[in-house]
């Protein structure tokens, strides 16, 4: 055997050593430690890549009561005080004005409503101006490793977040973002990112930071690979009557009944609908007493990009003051 072949034997275990986690937050961790050679047999990464960026996080626990208590969490009436307003709405209807051009081209070639889009925008981050200050990466390593309930889904999300990172050639320790890690004015998720933004303005790159073409587009996209029926309508409110079984149908966000079964229910609605169109039951918990709206399959496409009835109903009510707005 070679001196030096010999010299290599006796470094390995320095160097097996050497892509250990000895610094940060999360040192020692061998949970981590596997999660970095996972990444880095299936992508672009070294060993040694991850380790130093790994070794420079800090753990984000503050978030917790956060993600234990989030918005969607209120009642509906407590809920629709935050984002259904009127700086919201005037906001709003400044961005449409503003930006009228470019969500007419977003529009033709998605088929989504604008109202629908700027509405998006206009909850996830008041049109741009509040986009989040946690560190992006810190805070999915957090979840990740430290949040047993979630972990599986914020694993996930932090392999897509360096993926992403890797190939738009981010500065991932510089992103800042929401308390759950989404991004930019519409506040993708990592996998979000990956699936669904577009390049609108044809540069090359998906950017949901700086290009508002791209945000836009990247928004209607999401949408329309999400089942958005153009021309369709969202949800519309119901009466109640007073003999009704309304307590035996369950509230969903997928549509999962017939109209016929709402109406032998005892609900009834202003709008016609097809005995056999597919519905949802919404209910809506006011001060004093619940409403309750039909939910269509836009409106379910909604809670496709928040899993919440409340945020599509936040979502789709915004819309229709902005639509009004602009006359």
């Amino acid at each position: 055997m070679s001196r030096m072949l010999l010299t290599i034997i006796c470094l390995l275990p320095l160097l097996a050593q050497a892509v250990k986690l000895q610094q940060g937050d999360y040192r020692y961790r061998e949970d981590v430690e596997a999660f970095i050679q996972s990444v880095a047999a299936s992508s672009d990464y070294s060993e040694a890549e991850l380790v130093a960026i790994f070794s420079q996080v800090q753990h984000q626990r503050h978030l917790f009561e956060r993600m234990d208590k989030p918005a969607e969490k209120l009642d509906w009436y407590q809920y629709r005080r935050i984002f259904l307003t009127d700086k919201r709405v005037s906001r709003g209807i400044e961005f449409w004005k503003k930006h009228r051009n470019l969500l007419q081209q977003v529009e033709a070639k998605y088929q989504v409503p604008a109202e629908i889009i700027v509405a998006i925008v206009g909850v996830e981050t008041f049109y741009g101006f509040y986009k989040g200050k946690d560190p992006v990466f810190d805070t999915l390593v957090t979840f990740a490793f430290d949040y047993p309930k979630r972990a599986k889904f914020f694993t996930r999300e932090l392999e897509q977040f360096l993926l992403l990172a890797k190939e738009q050639g981010l500065e991932l320790r510089q992103i800042k973002g929401s308390y759950a890690g989404a991004m930019g004015m519409p506040q993708f998720i990592s996998s979000s990112y990956r699936n669904y933004a577009v390049d609108f303005d044809g540069d090359g790159q998906a950017d949901l930071f700086d290009s508002l073409p791209d945000i836009l587009g990247s928004v209607a996209n999401y949408f329309r690979r999400h089942g958005w029926k153009s021309g369709e309508a969202v949800t519309f409110p119901l009466q109640v009557a007073a003999a009704n079984q309304v307590q035996q149908l369950k509230t969903s966000m997928k549509p999962n009944y017939n109209w016929a079964d709402f109406k032998s229910s005892g609900l009834s609605t202003d709008s016609t609908l097809a005995d056999d169109s597919r519905v949802s039951l919404v209910k809506l918990q006011l001060e004093t007493a619940p409403e309750y709206w039909v939910g269509l399959q836009n409106f379910y496409v909604i809670t496709r990009y928040n899993h919440s009835p409340l945020y599509a109903m936040a979502v789709y009510q915004l819309s229709q003051r902005l639509k009004q707005g602009m006359g």
